[in-house]
């Protein structure tokens, strides 16, 4: 069975560590970002975590989220409450204000007004740690029916809005504090500020979970752990495997060797720009093993997107093994695996969306160790550790590509015929997209191939080919994401070109859908 041993820069104990309790909040992951804006590590954990669990993680400081709920409903999620009794400061959003009003003996009810959206929120002057050298009347972004209605024993209140009399309160002595509203949302004018007293004053973290600290941490845990053996890295090319390895190459040299499987699912010129990048630019150790047959085999007549993704897992971990009986020492397998990677892939309180192929997808008798040195970090922390390390600008600030390649953007049976149609058209979104100055702002733009075909009419004839769907989002972290508001006559041209260029097509269509409900890769 694998393990991780060098996953978590957090686990090496070098940084101060706030807790995330999840009540199933759609704000988790952005609660979770923000602390880490605040330069504190941040991990998000499930809502039924024991006050044991979080006594061995000794963090500085709880937060509890959100949730869909009522603290009254019949499957209501409650905290240990023997939580607040660790010590340890403690700050509820909205429901986990909530809970931790009536896990200490306040009272929690429906006051016949909910609030939605913007709100004003007027501060008690003088009575708050949270709202120290903020103005009395501030706006706040609210979502609740139930509120607080009184203040558990030892409590003050200290802000209230029309429809909350207790829209914050607190127990400074016991370092416990609650907020109706959402701080970690933009729409909060002070969020961040609240959030920073809370942890930099309240919890007394450090601000030490800097991109310098990430790293040198991560190369001290990678040296310790692989001694004088060796590691292999699953090298794709695209940002996450990238800075993965450049992290693990810092820590142990030439211990490391880079393993670039072409599978054949890749985009047009990736191959040689991983060759020309990585042997020549980095003069890392590559083998460049090319099994697209093999993997073009092992898809053939799969559809189930899930059946996909484990497929290739499964398949590359196998490329792996193969490598590495050939390389005495070769213990350890490097993978770029980001936070939202885990995330999406299931815990207790994220179901699963799908199975990421180096997360969900790994075969149990897999051989190796891994190390992740991006397993906690998003994506932006992600760039930034790349830039830190010099890796090139156009390598850092690609668009993120998944790592089944376009096994998951053709919906359908996979073929040579198709992996090549949507090759070619996928370059020319991309292309338009760096030639409108669009590439940067954009968090991925690429094509989809469905496994249909519609009629069309091209040269006074009758045609019968695939469509081509755009996708392209904007977002911070993958975890949310809006569709791209693509000026027309960029989408104009990318239809005009595809259609003309690229036989096989004959249809063009944009995606406007959002993540949630959508995701962004299409399977």
């Amino acid at each position: 069975m694998a393990t991780s041993s060098t996953s978590g820069h957090a686990s090496q104990g070098d940084f101060d560590r706030v807790l995330v309790v999840d009540f199933g909040a759609q704000y988790a992951q952005l609660i979770a970002r923000r602390v880490r804006e605040a330069r504190v590590f941040s991990e998000i954990v499930p809502r039924d975590v024991t006050a044991a669990e979080v006594a061995a993680k000794d963090p500085v400081g709880i937060i509890l989220s959100g949730g869909p709920a009522s603290v009254y409903a019949e499957d209501a999620y409650d905290l240990d409450p023997d939580i607040l009794d660790l010590g340890i400061p403690v700050l509820g959003i909205c429901y986990g204000h909530q809970v931790l009003a009536k896990t200490l003996g306040g009272t929690v009810s429906n006051t016949g007004g909910s609030e939605f959206g913007g709100t004003t929120l007027e501060v008690t002057p003088g009575a708050s740690r949270l709202f120290v050298g903020q103005p009395t009347t501030q706006q706040v972004w609210m979502s609740h029916n139930d509120a607080v209605a009184e203040a558990p024993d030892g409590f003050v209140v200290t802000a209230s809005t029309e429809e909350a009399p207790v829209a914050a309160m607190e127990n400074a002595s016991r370092g416990m504090y609650g907020v109706q509203f959402h701080p970690e949302v933009a729409h909060t004018d002070h969020g961040q500020q609240i959030l920073e007293e809370f942890l930099w004053h309240a919890c007394g973290a450090r601000p030490t979970w800097t991109h310098v600290g990430i790293i040198e941490q991560s190369v001290d845990a990678i040296r310790d752990a692989v001694g004088e053996r060796v590691a292999i890295c699953g090298l794709s090319g695209g940002v996450d495997s990238s800075v993965a390895a450049a992290i693990v190459h810092k820590a142990i040299g030439d211990q490391l060797v880079c393993v670039f499987v072409d599978h054949g699912l890749m985009r047009q010129g990736e191959a040689a720009q991983v060759e020309e990048t990585f042997r020549n630019h980095f003069k890392m150790n590559l083998v460049h093993v090319k099994a697209e047959e093999r993997f073009l085999d092992a898809l053939s007549g799969v559809t189930d997107p899930e059946e996909k993704r484990k497929i290739i897992g499964e398949t590359f971990i196998r490329v792996f093994e193969e490598v590495a009986e050939g390389i005495e020492g070769a213990r350890f397998l490097v993978q770029g695996t980001l936070y939202p990677d885990v995330i999406e892939s299931g815990t207790k309180d994220a179901a699963k969306i799908k199975s990421h192929h180096n997360v969900g997808g790994l075969p149990d008798d897999m051989t190796f160790e891994l190390i992740e040195p991006l397993r906690d970090l998003f994506k932006d922390e992600v760039r930034a550790v790349g830039e830190e390390l010099g890796l090139p600008e156009e390598m850092v600030w690609r668009q993120p590509f998944p790592g089944p390649g376009l096994a998951v953007r053709i919906i359908g049976d996979i073929t040579k015929e198709r992996l090549d149609i949507l090759r070619a058209a996928d370059a020319i979104v991309v292309d338009e997209i760096r030639k409108a100055g669009l590439y940067r702002e954009i968090w991925q733009s690429f094509g989809v191939l469905p496994a249909i075909r519609s009629v069309g009419v091209q040269g006074d004839g009758r045609t019968y080919a695939y469509p081509l769907i755009i996708r392209a989002v904007t977002s911070d972290d993958a975890m949310t994401a809006d569709w791209a508001r693509i000026p027309h006559d960029v989408l104009a041209k990318i239809s005009s070109r595809v259609i003309n260029e690229v036989p096989g097509i004959n249809r063009v269509a944009y995606d406007i859908s959002s993540k949630p409900p959508a995701t962004i890769e299409w399977e």
